[in-house]
């Protein structure tokens, strides 16, 4: 089944991501992190104190959202190249993906993403087809070629053959995808109960605690799912 081979696939990369790493190639999940809010409680979190638990405010002020555009490389548990901004669009993730790549502009990149149509795009098409010196002609979009439709650009962005390219994980396994196993740890030690006074101390909060995770807490995560199905 196409589902199989698709999990089977971005579990092996996964397997794959420590020797990939030692022959200067990055394995990376990607994704995004939308809606961040910016919630400045109304009155200061009461700390621990004998006899009684933490206590925080739950009524609180909105002073806006964010996106977050994290990579998660597999084989460090670093964060890399994070974008953060009022936004999820096409631009946005043809923005970071630029950004992500001029860390090390020579390097193999495999990207683990999800089906959005952000990660199947002509811009993401046309930065690759740039990268790996693919002079050939991408059609039209909508009309001819490897950009006509969002298959045929994924299929372009999934070739194997390429230094840069995208392995998507199937629709509904968002369990599949490693970045989201961090969100989590963001969302718990983070932002969960935090109090914010704009948009841009969330901003530089959540920047600061990615600086403080690579540098104390970045392990890569014990995978041990090899991709087969589960037994009933």
């Amino acid at each position: 089944m196409a589902f199989d081979a698709a999990v089977h696939e971005v579990c092996q990369v996964y397997r794959q991501a420590p020797a990939l790493h030692e022959q200067g190639v990055h394995v990376v999940s990607t994704d995004e992190k939308t809606g961040m809010q910016a919630l400045e409680r109304l009155h200061p979190t009461r700390p621990t104190m004998p006899g009684l638990i933490e206590r925080w405010e739950f009524e609180y002020i909105r002073r806006g959202t964010l996106a977050l555009i994290a990579n998660f490389e597999v084989a460090t548990g670093k964060i890399i190249a994070p974008t953060m901004g009022p936004t999820r669009t096409e631009e946005d993730f043809a923005a970071h993906l630029h950004r992500t790549l001029a860390t090390d502009p020579e390097a193999g990149w495999i990207f683990v993403v999800d089906q959005l149509n952000i990660h199947k795009s002509e811009a993401l098409v046309r930065i690759v087809a740039e990268r790996c010196e693919k002079g050939i002609d991408l059609g039209i979009k909508g009309h001819s070629g490897i950009l006509q439709s969002m298959a045929t650009r994924a299929a372009f962005l999934a070739d194997a053959a390429h230094r840069i390219r995208f392995v998507y994980t199937p629709k509904h396994t968002s369990w599949l995808n490693q970045v989201e196993m961090w969100f989590s740890i963001l969302v718990r030690r983070l932002l969960k109960r935090a109090s914010f006074t704009s948009v841009e101390d969330l901003r530089q909060r959540v920047l600061a605690f990615i600086a403080y995770f690579n540098a104390i807490l970045a392990k890569p995560f014990r995978w041990t799912y090899t991709g087969r199905p589960l037994a009933a």
